[in-house]
């Protein structure tokens, strides 16, 4: 047991010392670990003291460096600006004695003209006294005074130079008259021996011929169901009489008379006459006529050589080959207009394709029905500006009545081809009362002006020729008479074409021997 015992106790003192020697190795280790640690440490302290202090004092060094650079730098600048002031003050000081020396030399110049005025004063006084006597002696010797002797001078020279201007205008008219009628005579008389279109004259009446009187009674239908039938469908007048053989179709709408004499020689023709047939007939030609205008509109198109129409407005060119204005057909006018215009614009060098697009559609406005409200001219403006046209073409559509001024020379050549093909014999038939309505207010604008005796219009319309008294008109007043005269006509009057002011200033004497 003892045996067992020792050598236990023996093994835990054994532990014991072991744990304890163990603990102080240990200690001894980690006390050697903290001295080198705070040894490392404070070597890294003294370290950066030391690179401190070395930053420190190069930074000390750069900062007195920089000071001393920016302190020469400031000592330079303020040297250059006190030997700039230096200079100004030298310079101010030069301009000083020079502004002194001028304000010198003006009071001397100043003295001077004082005196010399002081002088002229005196001989203008001298002078006033002398013309004062001198006036009083001519007075005394002319018998006239100073204000009727320059009403008398005023008078001379009015008369004179009146004289002289109404000359000068004269010569000046009639070189321009002369230059420019020579020009467009031969512009507008090429243009019109180049375009040589017949004149269509059309009413508001069509007649439709009849194989026999029987067809009349075919046509009215029983109880008058057949001609009702027609008239409601085509919106034209069928008028029976006792015209042999032959039925008119009345209406305002050419387009209308045209779809009803087509159905009607259709049906005639066909020989059932019947509300249904008239129907199914009245509908094709109502086609067939819009298929004439398309083509008519092409064909248009296509004998002006204008390219690039929009497909409406071409088919509204067609509809103006059933329009007229004043028994002038629409197409047919502006068709020649386009030929005018464009053969002008050749002559002039200006773009003729432009002129003869413009000439086309300057009357496009025609085409519409009541429906459309405005004149021609705003709704061809109105339909032109919708399908995008050249603003030029616009303008020209716009200017072509006057409606306003004229722009460009392309405007112009539409104005004349228009008043060219409006003018031809043929082209137009006015009313008598409105014919000799005009040649009254022309006479009677002429009659209005003083020192006119007689006046005679003459070539229908075309001239007027105005007898002046002579003694109260006398040559030079004539040019200003004339160019008043017309002036008031081309306020007042409208007309085709051109008037022809003829002033005539004759002086009779008459005795008779006994």
């Amino acid at each position: 047991m003892t045996e067992v015992i020792i050598p236990a106790v023996a093994a835990v003192v054994g532990l014991a010392l072991g744990i304890l020697i163990g603990f102080f190795v240990r200690k001894k280790i980690a006390e050697a670990a903290i001295k080198s640690a705070e040894d490392e440490a404070k070597r890294i302290v003294d370290e950066a003291l030391k690179t401190g202090e070395t930053k420190k004092k190069e930074l000390l060094i750069e900062a007195k460096e920089e000071i001393l650079r920016n302190k020469n730098e400031a000592e330079k600048e303020a040297k250059e600006r006190r030997n700039e002031i230096a200079r100004l003050e030298k310079r101010a000081q030069q301009k000083e004695e020079t502004l002194d020396k001028k304000i010198e030399s003006c009071e001397k110049k100043e003295e001077s003209f004082n005196q010399k005025f002081k002088e002229y004063e005196e001989k203008i006084a001298e002078t006033e006294e002398i013309k004062a006597q001198q006036i009083a002696k001519l007075e005394e010797i002319s018998g006239f005074t100073a204000e009727t002797a320059k009403e008398y001078l005023l008078s001379q020279v009015e008369s004179e130079v009146k004289h002289e201007a109404a000359m000068k205008i004269a010569e000046i008219e009639q070189q321009c008259k002369e230059e420019a009628d020579e020009k467009a005579r031969n512009i507008i008389s090429l243009a019109i021996q180049r375009c040589a279109s017949s004149q269509v004259s059309e009413t508001t009446v069509s007649a439709v011929d009849l194989p026999n009187d029987e067809m009349k009674g075919r046509i009215i239908g029983r109880e008058g169901r057949n001609i009702r039938a027609i008239e409601t469908l085509t919106g034209a007048d069928l008028i029976i009489d006792d015209t042999p053989e032959a039925i008119t179709v009345s209406c305002f709408d050419p387009v209308r008379r045209e779809i009803a004499r087509l159905s009607l020689e259709r049906l005639i023709s066909d020989g059932r006459i019947h509300p249904a047939h008239i129907e199914e007939m009245v509908e094709k030609c109502r086609k067939e006529v819009e298929t004439i205008i398309k083509q008519s509109g092409e064909q248009a198109t296509f004998e002006t050589g204008i390219h690039g129409l929009n497909p409406e407005l071409i088919k509204l060119l067609g509809r103006l080959r059933y329009r007229t204005s004043y028994g002038q057909n629409v197409l047919i006018h502006s068709i020649e207009v386009s030929h005018i215009a464009g053969m002008m614009a050749q002559e002039l060098g200006v773009d003729p394709m432009l002129a003869k697009r413009a000439g086309l559609l300057h009357d496009i406005g025609k085409a519409m029905t009541h429906e459309a409200e405005g004149s021609h001219v705003q709704i061809g403006v109105d339909i032109c500006k919708k399908y995008h046209e050249n603003r030029d073409v616009i303008h020209a559509i716009e200017a072509h009545h006057g409606d306003v001024e004229p722009q460009t020379v392309v405007a112009m050549l539409v104005q004349a081809a228009d008043a060219v093909s409006a003018a031809r014999p043929g082209a137009r038939r006015e009313n008598l009362e409105s014919y000799i309505k005009r040649l009254q207010k022309l006479e009677e604008i002429a009659t209005d002006f003083d020192g006119v005796d007689k006046c005679y219009a003459i070539q229908a319309g075309r001239e007027i020729r105005i007898m002046v008294k002579p003694e109260e008109v006398n040559e030079d007043q004539m040019v200003f008479l004339a160019r008043d005269i017309v002036k008031r006509i081309e306020t007042e009057m409208e007309y085709p074409g051109q008037i022809k002011v003829n002033i005539i200033r004759e002086s009779r004497r008459v005795e008779y021997a006994k």
